[in-house]
């Protein structure tokens, strides 16, 4: 996927449980949204779809947290997924998770690095 680091955003585009950053990268050879939000000071990133059914989970633009700030919401099925980890803790996908990506944070950057796993 990312042989050498992409640039996402600069690391100010992301306040902790605000807004994310849309992007899209190739997964599995098909052009595929994802997104990278910044919590508790650390940047995460995955996929923009969520593991019930791959739908794009912002209820608007960039939009990922529920009104708390300490969860990720899908605005299709109401599934919450742990920021840290993108492991689904309610919702019809419980047990499952968000595909997440390896993003670094370096000289007021935020870069994908590769994708990682698939929680």
């Amino acid at each position: 996927m990312a042989e050498n680091p992409r640039l996402i955003c600069a690391s100010t585009a992301l306040t902790d449980s605000g807004k994310g950053m849309r992007f899209d990268l190739q997964y599995q050879g098909e052009t595929t949204p994802a997104f990278a939000i910044r919590y508790r000071g650390r940047v995460y990133a995955y996929l923009n779809r969520c593991a019930h059914i791959p739908v794009e989970m912002d209820w608007q633009e960039g939009e990922f947290f529920d009104l708390s700030g300490l969860y990720l919401l899908c605005s299709t099925h109401g599934a919450m997924y742990v920021p840290e980890t993108g492991q689904c803790i309610s919702g019809r996908c419980a047990g499952k998770g968000l595909v997440t990506l390896a993003v670094r944070e370096h000289d007021g950057h935020v870069y994908l690095i590769e994708e990682a796993n698939h929680v």
